[in-house]
């Protein structure tokens, strides 16, 4: 997304909410009182009447009182957004949040067109807008798929899985893993075959080392592609070394900071080429697809 979402649903709901306090404190008192005349008059008016048909009068003076009680139009419609817009912030902002898969860079776990959710307080109560946390309730771990703010452009989102925490040292020689000095089992698995490029590629399970055991996922590996990579500038660039043609590197992940890479190693703009993920810039840990309107088997939770 090019725009800030999260910031347009804030200024809707604190317009929406003004206007609906506003009417709730003022405006709505004003047109109970002005009503509560008006009918006592019309009441009066009717004693005076005679051969009066009571159901009529009743009819008539409900009338009046609708009339006389009706928000204006201007109230009317932000008012009655409000409580519609709170909730959906309150759950975007908090709970779970729903994203588009854009590209292939994860394949094979999340394809183009997955429509998937993300817990937004597993990594921790984080305020809405600014991205501060302020309830720590937890941090992510190796094997996380994890939305995140792009470091070049915080104004998009990027999903991609968490290879190094703060502190590991993440090596990337040969299309294969090493993290704090262990090589990352990998077993091979049948080919991958891709419609879109109507291609097969190689496929792994990929075992990564976490604290609570080992997280296990496919990785795609292109034999066809030279693995050449192309880095850019980017903070603490001095704690990446690229080696052997710019085919390996490197990395000492620094403190709040995350190596982040796609499953689809060969197609995929990640860590390796722009950098380390600031834990300011974590939206959430992803964890559901819950549509792909070209694919409705793909509904359900992913690892």
């Amino acid at each position: 997304m090019s725009f800030n979402f999260a910031l347009i649903l804030f200024w809707l709901m604190v317009v929406t909410g003004i206007v609906w306090f506003a009417d709730r404190l003022v405006f709505k008192p004003g047109r109970t009182k002005k009503a509560t005349l008006a009918l006592d008059q019309f009441d009066r008016e009717v004693k005076t009447r005679t051969a009066v048909d009571e159901s009529a009068v009743l009819e008539e003076r409900h009338r009046l009182q609708e009339r006389l009680l009706r928000q204006p139009g201007w109230i009317e419609f932000p008012a009655g957004f409000f409580p519609v817009i709170l909730v959906v912030f309150v759950l975007r902002s908090f709970l779970f949040e729903p994203f588009r898969i854009p590209s292939g860079s994860m394949i094979p776990t999340l394809l183009v067109g997955d429509l998937i959710l993300v817990n937004k307080f597993s990594y921790g109560i984080r305020l809405p807008i600014i991205n501060k946390k302020v309830i720590d309730v937890g941090d992510p771990q190796r094997g996380d798929v994890m939305v995140f703010r792009y470091p070049v452009d915080p104004a998009v989102d990027y999903v991609k899985r968490v290879i190094g925490l703060p502190g590991d040292t993440v090596t990337f020689r040969a299309k294969r893993l090493t993290v704090n000095g262990q090589p990352v089992e990998t077993v091979a698995a049948p080919d991958y075959f891709d419609p879109d490029r109507v291609a097969y590629s190689k496929q792994f399970t990929e075992k990564l080392p976490r604290g609570d055991g080992v997280a296990d996922h496919k990785i795609l590996i292109d034999d066809d592609r030279s693995g050449v990579i192309s880095p850019d500038r980017f903070p603490f660039r001095d704690n990446c070394v690229y080696s052997d043609g710019n085919t390996s590197v490197t990395c000492k992940v620094p403190e709040g900071q995350y190596f982040m890479m796609g499953d689809n190693r060969d197609n995929s703009a990640d860590s390796r080429y722009w950098g380390f993920v600031p834990d300011q810039n974590i939206v959430g840990r992803a964890f559901f697809i819950w549509m792909n309107f070209g694919n409705m088997g793909r509904i359900g939770s992913f690892r």
